[in-house]
Order: C-alpha cells, then sequence, then structure tokens
C-alpha cells in the first residue's frame, strides 16, 4: 500500500517538472529541485539520527550512484523540455521493463519466465509506438528527440533502483539518497551556469509550487520512502507499482 501512494505521488512529478521548466532552464531547475530535495531529506535524516557521511570504503560507490543519478535526471529533465508530459509520463514509467530486463542478471532480483517476457515485449512494443508518436506541437517542440532521451532516462532509473537495492542490504537508506543527491547538485550546477540562463521568464508562483512539490515532495518524501522498500522488496516487483 505504501509503494501505491509513493507511486500516486510520483504521477504528477513529470507535469510538475513540465511546469517548472516554464520559468527555469532543464539544469537551473535540476538544481534548485534538489537544493529543496537535500534539505527535505537532510532534516529527515537529522530526526533519525542516521549516519550520511560514506566511511572510506564507500566514496566509488557513492560517486557511482551520484553520477547515475546526475545523468538520469539530467535527461529526465532534458526529455522533458522537448516532449508533452502526457508521453513524458509514459515513456518515464516505462523503467519496469528496464528494471526487470537488467534484474534478471542480478542474482538478488526475480528471474523473467514465459510470461514475464511476453508480458515485456508487449510493453516495449507500446512504448515503442508512443515513442513515435507527434504530441501537439505547442507541448513538444521536438517530440522524437524528447520521447528517445527519456526512455534513456528510464533505462538509467532502473540501473539506479538495482544499484540501490544492492547498496541498502548494507547501508541505512538515507545514505544513498544524500549521496546521489550531493554528488549530483555540483554537476548540475555547473553545467547550468555554463549552459544556460536563470531564468527563461519572471518567477510567479505556480512554476514555485512546482519546484517545491519535485524537491520536497518528490525528492525528499518518495525517493526516502522507496530507497526504504528497496531494503526489503526486489526492485523489479516494486517497478510494477
Amino acid at each position: 500500500m505504501l509503494a501505491l501512494w509513493v507511486s500516486i505521488l510520483w504521477g504528477g512529478n513529470v507535469v510538475a517538472i513540465k511546469l517548472g521548466l516554464g520559468t527555469l532552464p532543464p539544469f537551473w531547475s535540476a538544481f534548485w529541485r534538489f537544493v529543496v530535495g537535500a534539505a527535505t531529506v537532510l532534516v529527515w535524516a537529522w530526526i533519525k539520527r542516521a549516519e550520511l557521511r560514506p566511511k572510506p570504503g564507500e566514496w566509488g560507490s557513492a560517486a557511482l550512484l551520484g553520477s547515475l543519478f546526475a545523468a538520469q535526471i539530467s535527461c529526465l529533465n532534458l526529455g522533458v523540455s522537448l516532449t508533452s508530459p502526457a508521453y513524458g509520463v509514459v515513456l518515464l514509467n516505462a523503467h519496469p521493463v528496464f528494471t526487470n530486463l537488467f534484474g534478471h542478471f542480478i542474482d538478488s532480483e526475480d528471474k523473467l519466465n514465459f510470461r514475464r517476457l511476453a508480458g515485456l515485449t508487449l510493453a516495449v512494443m507500446g512504448m515503442s509506438y508512443v515513442a513515435t508518436g507527434k504530441p501537439d506541437a505547442a507541448l513538444a517542440p521536438n517530440p522524437i528527440a524528447g520521447n528517445l532521451i527519456l526512455i534513456l532516462s528510464a533505462a538509467l532509473l532502473a540501473i539506479r533502483a538495482l544499484y540501490t537495492r544492492h547498496l541498502v542490504q548494507r547501508i541505512n537508506t538515507f545514505k544513498p539518497v544524500v549521496w546521489q543527491i550531493s554528488f549530483a547538485l555540483p554537476i548540475f550546477l555547473g553545467l547550468a551556469l555554463f549552459l544556460e540562463p536563470p531564468l527563461l521568464k519572471p518567477i510567479t508562483w505556480p512554476p514555485m509550487a512546482a519546484i517545491f512539490y519535485q524537491g520536497a515532495v518528490i525528492g525528499g518524501f518518495c525517493f526516502v520512502t522507496w530507497t526504504q522498500l528497496l531494503q526489503k522488496h526486489a526492485a523489479g516487483v516494486l517497478s510494477m507499482f
């Protein structure tokens, strides 16, 4: 039930991203989103007295997770900026296809059987159909490129989920969330400063509310809760919610 509620909240993420991108370019949007997300997670971790700093043997894992996270979120924001929110929701939520496919080769994950493979085949066919669609031009300036970038984001999300599941078998669930945000924030800031203007138009409250939703609700509550669920359940099973 908790996984279902988290998934419902996550369903508004792409819409919130699209709303925020009307005012903030993709990398600035990612940066400010995870400034809010980092503050939310750090307060929660402080309340729980959770250890956050990587131990000497954990820095490599933290860097790899942060790199995956930065790449996945960058693809997400860039893809959503080029296609429509409806297409974005469908394509990003194709990540269970990749999670179950990649998870087949990991000992701790569920294996594919004929029925699951048939279902994944149908899902890939549907994903391919959506990826070649033509949404409203006003909402999607370059839909094919945006859709393909979102498929890449979904694949990276699957890899990140599987790797996070591996990590949380031996560390507390706050660590990977803080690690990935901490390593990715300087990347987002550097790309934003180098490639984008700070604003596309004057700030109003709807895009700011969208950034808060992406940061506090998704980057804070949903990320931590989903990581706690990954500690107990296979990534392929959770990805279905």
